[in-house]
């Protein structure tokens, strides 16, 4: 990749992210801040949180190729790599077809968009796709600079490095909650995976990773949640976090779930970072 991410970074919804925050997590030393939400393919979130910082890589984690066309999304990708030149991973995704009417065939689209991307002159390395599957995961090797896999386990992380080979990203995700009574943390964790529990995409990968329908009803089984959202001291939650870069991960995003994630930010960076 010729873009430099770091090996740990976070992931924050768009609506929690401003200029402080995201120089506050710059001076922790984290890499990069993968911006959820499906922000505009305008990009001009994204403008913002650069200009309030100086050297942290910002990405999109993702823009939904359904809700952004192409050609708008690639002249913003210009405007922004061009102004903050090695700053920006553009990722992109397909969403869920639970939450988009006109989801059909959304590997042609993806194929589509990427072709369409190919024309408007956004380099293979400068973009990322959302995925989980073998399908996608295999688009990602061939038309991508890598993956951007959402909340996964370790053992997805060494299925999905096997697919992609050697020299492609690999950026997942990682729920945290900072606690470390078991019946605290996942009372935080269980509502932070609730709404992928109905989602065909998420169920279908668990399913493949051998999680059962047991596990998946009723707002998951306690071994679903704590294979899903680490939670512990700083020191356990480093480790598990470390379990997905000896698996194959180039970079671990991490999103924590506790209400002011700013502590936690501060205690992993001490043990991740140092």
């Amino acid at each position: 990749m010729a873009i430099e991410l770091g090996k740990i970074g976070i992931w924050r919804h768009l609506g929690g992210l401003t200029g402080e925050f995201a120089a506050e997590v710059e001076n922790l030393g984290y890499g990069a801040i993968w911006v959820g939400g499906s922000p505009d393919g305008d990009l001009e979130a994204i403008e913002r949180l650069l200009d309030a910082t100086k050297t942290i890589v910002l990405a999109t984690g993702i823009v939904n190729v359904w809700k952004d066309d192409a050609a708008k999304v690639a002249a913003a990708y210009h405007r922004v790599a061009a102004k903050h030149p090695g700053r920006f991973l553009l990722g992109i995704g397909i969403g869920h077809p639970e939450h988009t009417q006109v989801y059909q065939k959304p590997y042609d689209k993806l194929v589509e968009y990427l072709g369409q991307l190919d024309e408007a002159g956004v380099p293979v390395d400068g973009r990322v796709l959302a995925a989980l599957g073998p399908k996608v995961l295999k688009l990602s090797a061939d038309h991508a600079g890598g993956a951007h896999p959402y909340l996964v386990t370790p053992e997805h992380t060494r299925q999905a490095r096997e697919i992609l080979g050697e020299g492609k990203l690999l950026a997942p995700e990682q729920h945290i909650v900072f606690e470390t009574d078991p019946e605290k943390a996942r009372a935080i964790g269980r509502p932070g995976i609730s709404m992928y529990l109905g989602l065909s995409n998420y169920t279908g990968n668990w399913r493949r990773l051998g999680y059962t329908d047991e596990d998946i009803a009723d707002g998951g089984s306690d071994k679903l949640v704590d294979a899903l959202v680490l939670h512990g001291d700083a020191k356990t939650i480093a480790a598990g976090v470390t379990a997905h870069l000896d698996a194959g991960a180039d970079h671990v995003n991490l999103q924590v779930l506790n209400e002011d994630p700013i502590p936690t930010y501060r205690a992993l960076a001490a043990e991740l970072l140092g």
